[in-house]
């Protein structure tokens, strides 16, 4: 009896190059937002800073104008402590003061007695205006004022954070309480704007230049005059020190993974049936061992089983591994029938990357695949097809690393 034995050489061929650039786990994808304006709220004990600085302060009085600046310029200090809630928003608590210096008529007194309202007993020489000479008295006192801040960085706010950002300014409005010890004396509520401005030095310090406006009631130096509100205007120059933690994390996005898709479960069902068909060939030559063979014609007939190629994050470079995997692949191509069309397909993972981009990585990486095929191991051009499907949700094990990917499948 002569058996016609019809001998498979079967090729069952799965590449898994699987290198990362990021941690995932079995069902998301975990990646730090890339908007410059969204960071994680830090505790209440982070972002604290610590300043303090000199420089010079000047007093607007009722007789301001007929004294040289100069003349008025005094010196001035503060201390100051605060919090930044957000990169944009912070507030302060902080204490400027020492001497002002202005002019007053020298036969003021208050309320009917005899004393001078802070005069030196002074005559003021200097006078812009001729007909106030010999009239008026230099005044000199010290003054205390505490403040409350509101600072908004402007940089962070429009510009978005940026931890080496070198020069950061932020407006300030508050409220104070300032007040004279000597006689006359005098306690009032103050309201205050200026800019703080920050010099990066390093993480720890800042280089700072605090300008100050403080609006206070007209008899803030004793005397009334012609003003509805006196001003005191400082500017200093200091340090300040940036307390532990002093940064902002980025926000953490976390994408779940589904999948759900008609022609995913479509090709997943061709892989098993192909499975399916290799178990029945391997069974039908196992049977054939053990008949006696008389005559034995042998045909050639491939069967090739899909093969899978995985890629890193972002990338549509084939690897060394790959290529070596793919020759074998190609070789059963060359040894099979010559009408059987394969299709290349490229994939990207959803949950990593815009729209656009996995676009263009799946069809990169289709691309890739056919070239290594033809180009290199000579698979003719008639046999091969290529299409690419974008990001796509998990394929396999709902792990996307799965999804980065191409697929070749014999139609």
């Amino acid at each position: 009896m002569k058996i016609k034995i019809y001998s498979f050489t079967i090729a069952l061929l799965t590449i898994s190059s699987l290198s990362f650039s990021q941690e995932v786990t079995k069902d998301s994808v975990v990646t730090e937002n890339s908007d410059k304006y969204k960071v994680v709220t830090n505790k209440f004990f982070d972002n604290w800073f610590l300043g303090a600085g000199g420089g010079v302060q000047i007093l607007f009085g009722d007789h301001d104008k007929q004294m040289q600046t100069k003349d008025r310029l005094t010196p001035a200090f503060n201390v100051s402590l605060g919090k930044w809630f957000t990169p944009g928003v912070g507030i302060r608590a902080g204490y400027t003061g020492n001497k002002l210096k202005g002019l007053t008529h020298n036969n003021s007194a208050i309320s009917g007695g005899s004393l001078k309202t802070h005069s030196t007993g002074e005559i003021y020489q200097d006078v812009k205006n001729a007909g106030d000479k010999g009239y008026l008295e230099v005044q000199e006192f010290n003054y205390n004022h505490i403040h409350g801040d509101i600072l908004f960085n402007v940089a962070n706010i429009f510009g978005g954070y940026r931890e080496n950002r070198f020069y950061t300014i932020a407006p300030f409005v508050g409220i104070g309480w300032a007040w004279v010890n000597d006689a006359p004396k005098t306690r009032q509520p103050s309201i205050n704007v200026g800019l703080y401005n920050a010099f990066r030095l390093s993480s720890a310090f800042n280089l700072t230049l605090d300008l100050r406006g403080s609006l206070v009631k007209d008899d803030f130096e004793g005397e009334v005059g012609g003003r509805k509100e006196e001003g005191i205007v400082a500017g200093t120059l200091g340090l300040a020190y940036n307390f532990k933690k002093r940064n902002w994390d980025r926000e953490k996005v976390v994408t779940i993974s589904t999948y759900d898709e008609t022609e995913l479960n479509a090709l997943r069902e061709r892989v098993n049936k192909l499975a399916n068909d290799n178990d029945a060939l391997r069974k039908q030559l196992a049977e054939s061992a053990n008949k006696d063979i008389t005559d034995v014609k042998i045909e050639k007939n491939i069967l090739i089983s899909p093969i899978l190629v995985t890629f890193p994050i972002n990338e549509s470079t084939v690897s060394n591994e790959a290529r070596v995997n793919l020759g074998f692949f190609a070789k059963a191509i060359k040894e099979g029938k010559s009408n059987v069309v394969y299709n290349i397909s490229g994939y990207a993972d959803k949950g990593t990357g815009s729209p656009a981009t996995n676009e263009r990585l799946s069809k990169a990486r289709a691309e890739a695949i056919y070239n290594v095929l033809v180009k290199e191991f000579g698979v003719p051009a008639s046999q091969l097809t290529t299409s690419h499907y974008g990001g796509v949700d998990n394929m396999y094990y709902n792990d996307p690393r799965l999804s980065r990917a191409v697929i070749v499948l014999g139609n």
